[in-house]
């Protein structure tokens, strides 16, 4: 990755790293903090899986009436990092923000857990909650009403995809001497620069 001649495209480089990680951390080796900002410029952080990435972007799924929900519909821009600590490495990504299509989030919904779909339909997610009590009567509400057959997609259930701008590659180096790649999108290709650590 970091040789005299980068490769030419990161998605597939992202890939190859990522491959690396799930075979050495299968636990969460998709998990990723997520930078937003809300109306008094003030930014928000938090964890979020990945759940796709191609050409298009890095795609992760949300209640779109949650904080980080409403911040990406009105600014739609953010910021992404994934570190492998154990492996020395982090992925940063930055780039304006679209939401998937329809037909792709009802995929991806439809994919997960039951116990999970009935968890996207009970959670008022970021809103004030009484107690654990409240959450776990919504919880038997919408179990007992989805009872039999397919649990539906929540309309304010879906998902944001990242376009990425630029994608930085850093990897650990001994005396904190790191390695830094930086991918700037450059119409339909990309730009490499190093950077100093």
């Amino acid at each position: 990755m970091f040789g005299k001649h980068p490769p030419t495209d990161p998605i597939a480089a992202f890939h190859r790293w990522l491959a690396e990680t799930e075979a050495s951390e299968p636990r969460d080796a998709t998990a990723m903090a997520l930078a937003t900002v809300g109306a008094d410029g003030m930014p928000a952080a938090r964890m979020v899986l990945l759940k796709g990435a191609d050409e298009r972007g890095f795609v992760f799924y949300t209640n779109f009436e949650s904080r980080k929900g409403r911040h990406l519909l009105a600014y739609p821009k953010a910021a992404l990092v994934l570190h492998w600590k154990s492996l020395g490495r982090q992925v940063r990504v930055e780039g304006p923000v679209e939401t998937v299509s329809d037909a792709e989030a009802d995929q991806y919904f439809a994919s997960r857990p039951r116990d999970s779909r009935i968890g996207a339909w009970a959670s008022r997610q970021s809103r004030s909650l009484e107690g654990r009590f409240e959450l776990e009567k919504r919880v038997a509400e919408f179990g007992l009403k989805y009872a039999v057959g397919e649990v539906p997609r929540p309309p304010c259930w879906s998902g944001f995809r990242v376009v990425p701008r630029l994608i930085e590659f850093w990897r650990e180096g001994r005396f904190r001497l790191h390695d830094r790649l930086v991918y700037h999108r450059d119409g339909d290709s990309w730009r490499t620069e190093r950077l100093f650590p």
